[in-house]
C-alpha cells in the first residue's frame, strides 16, 4: 500500500517531439528518487516493479515508473516483432531524458537519483548511469538483469551497483558474474536462493525489495 502521506501523479516526459508516460509517487520528506527501467515486453504497469516501488515508497523514497517507448513506438514494435524494446541505446536515452525531467521538475529537482532495472532494462540503466557518470546517478539496482548487454559501458559506471539474481537462474547468474568483473565501482552480486528469473516463488520478490531498499537508502543521500 502506498504511504498515506505521498503525492501521486501521472506525468508526461518529453523525448524529442513525443512523450512517454510515467507514474510518479513522492512520499513526504522523500530521501531520493528511483527511476524504473522495465524489461522487454513489460511496461510501467509491471506488478513486480510496482511491488518493489511500493516498498521503496514505504521507506521514504520517491519512484518514477515509465513506459520507455512512446505509444507510436509500441505500435511499431508490435507490428515488427519487438526490435525497439531490445534497443539498449534507445532505452538508455529515455532514462537520461527522464533524469533530466526529474532534475527540472520543481517537486523532484533536489532529490538524488537512482535506477532500478529489470531484465534488459538493467542494461539500459547501466548505460544511462555510465553516460551520467559525473555523480548524477547515485546508485543502480538490477533485478534478474542482463548487465552484460551494457558491454563497454560497464567499465565507465561509477554509481554503486547491486546485481540481484535468482539462485535457480543459472545462465543469468553467470552473465551477472561476468558483468560484475567489468564494473570498477562499488558493487555487489546478491543471489536469492530458490528464485527463478521472475522471482515468482514465495518470499523471493520480498527479498529483492528489501535488498533494493537497503541499497538505495544507503546511497541516495
Amino acid at each position: 500500500m502506498m504511504p498515506v502521506t505521498a503525492e501521486m501523479s501521472e506525468v508526461l516526459i518529453p523525448v524529442g517531439d513525443e512523450t512517454i508516460a510515467g507514474d510518479l509517487v513522492i512520499p513526504t520528506h522523500a530521501h531520493g528518487i528511483v527511476l524504473f527501467a522495465h524489461g522487454s515486453g513489460s511496461s510501467r504497469h509491471s506488478p513486480r516493479n510496482r511491488f518493489v516501488a511500493e516498498e521503496l515508497q514505504k521507506a521514504g523514497l520517491a519512484t518514477l515508473l515509465m513506459d520507455l517507448l512512446t505509444t507510436a513506438e509500441e505500435r511499431i514494435d508490435e507490428q515488427t516483432g519487438g526490435g525497439l524494446r531490445f534497443d539498449i541505446g534507445l532505452l538508455a536515452g529515455r532514462l537520461e531524458a527522464s533524469s533530466d525531467w526529474v532534475r527540472a521538475n520543481p517537486s523532484t529537482h533536489d532529490l538524488s537519483i537512482g535506477y532500478f532495472g529489470a531484465s534488459t532494462g538493467a542494461a539500459a540503466a547501466l548505460v544511462a548511469a555510465a553516460a551520467e557518470w559525473r555523480g548524477k546517478v547515485k546508485a543502480v539496482v538490477s533485478r534478474g538483469g542482463r548487465p552484460d548487454l551494457a558491454k563497454e559501458a560497464l567499465s565507465v559506471v561509477r554509481a554503486p551497483t547491486l546485481l540481484i539474481v535468482g539462485g535457480d537462474d543459472r545462465v543469468v547468474i553467470e552473465l551477472n558474474r561476468q558483468a560484475l568483473d567489468k564494473l570498477s565501482c562499488e558493487k555487489r552480486l546478491e543471489i536469492v536462493p530458490s528464485a527463478t528469473h521472475l522471482f515468482e516463488e514465495p518470499g523471493t520478490l520480498e527479498r529483492v525489495a528489501a535488498l533494493a531498499v537497503d541499497w538505495f537508502l544507503r546511497h541516495l543521500k
